[in-house]
């Protein structure tokens, strides 16, 4: 039976090359010099830091903009506010990276409300690491697109993949 699994997983490989184009940048425009403004890796996503609050922000709209750039959505991002530290300012972008269980919940109850889907939907939960992921199967193939493009329509507040893909 044909089925997809409905996941929430950045690209990570453009996030990295997004990441560099954002530093890169930042080392080469004008109006960043001397604000010590940089972008460092940590657990769960990015450290943003710079001389003043405002230069902190324009940082993250950088970063938003190379993620444009990139064609991922800038939904995989959360920004926290500016908070000071010392003569700097940091902000953390916290990098999401998997589909709450609360979202996935909306998208089954999304598919299951539209009755001209043929489909079944199901939350699967991984037990290590707290992921979710929504499994759909149905016996057509057109209905597992269809599903695709109903969400694709959405204006989730989540950015969605699709994988595993089985026929």
């Amino acid at each position: 039976m044909p089925s997809m699994d409905i996941v929430s997983k950045p690209d990570m490989h453009e996030v990295t090359n997004a990441i560099d184009q954002a530093t890169k940048e930042l080392k080469s425009r004008w109006d960043f010099k001397d604000t010590g403004a940089s972008i460092t890796e940590v657990e769960g996503g990015y450290k943003l830091e710079a001389n003043t609050e405002d230069k902190v922000k324009q940082v993250a709209d950088v970063l938003e903009d190379k993620f444009v750039k990139r064609k991922l959505s800038v939904k995989y991002l959360e920004r926290k506010d500016p908070t000071p530290s010392g003569a700097r300012f940091t902000m953390s972008v916290l990098l999401k990276k998997s589909l709450d269980s609360e979202n996935a919940k909306k998208i089954v109850a999304m598919i299951k409300e539209n009755k001209s889907f043929k489909v079944t939907s199901s939350i699967q939960n991984d037990k290590k690491t707290g992921d979710s992921k929504v499994r759909v199967e149905s016996k057509n193939i057109d209905d597992l697109q269809a599903v695709q493009a109903f969400l694709r329509g959405k204006d989730l507040p989540v950015a969605l993949s699709f994988e595993n893909y089985q026929r």
